[in-house]
């Protein structure tokens, strides 16, 4: 058998290739593509963010030894759901003006535009957590008392840990 250039070629191509796709598969997040929101993730309280219905909240970490009946889990997960449905269109206009946003590099600064579409953006923030506050404080009405000093315990225990760290960069 003849090894030729040509087959040389072929197979360093192949190999390449071959490289190529399994760095793009290893490159990519464990957990997936990126869920919906405007970064991609979510927010603090909302859909796919810490406090929010997916993963964290009083499902995952934080209300794990909490001994939640069925019905609290269900009058949970009910307010949950309302407070996700109401909050979808501050999500879907947060989502709006980040994605007409100005972009720096394509012309002359325009601080005023910056200032506004900040100014925008803080205030839908601000209607989330005052949301997301409400939310827990209907939730907190649902816990018994001994769920409630268990809740706060772990949280202070959280709040020791200090934050989490930043995430990888792409």
């Amino acid at each position: 058998m003849r090894i030729t250039w040509k087959k040389i070629s072929i197979a360093s191509i192949a190999a390449v290739v071959v490289l190529a796709a399994a760095a793009f598969a290893f490159s990519q997040r464990p957990d997936g593509p990126p869920r919906p929101g405007p970064f991609g993730g979510g927010f603090r309280g909302g859909p796919g963010g810490p406090g929010g219905p997916r993963g964290f909240g009083l499902f995952g970490p934080m209300g794990r030894d909490l001994n939640l009946t069925d019905d609290q889990k269900a009058q949970i997960k009910k307010i949950q759901d309302s407070f996700h449905e109401g909050d979808k269109a501050l999500f879907d206009q947060l989502r709006t003006l980040h994605q007409n946003e100005a972009d720096p590099f394509s012309g002359a600064f325009d601080e005023a535009a910056v200032r506004s579409a900040a100014e925008a953006r803080a205030k839908v923030q601000i209607e989330l957590e005052v949301s997301h506050a409400k939310m827990m404080s209907q939730i907190a009405s649902v816990l018994t008392a001994d769920q409630k000093a268990e809740l706060a315990a772990k949280r202070a225990e959280f709040q020791k840990q200090g934050p989490p760290p930043p995430p990888d960069q792409p």
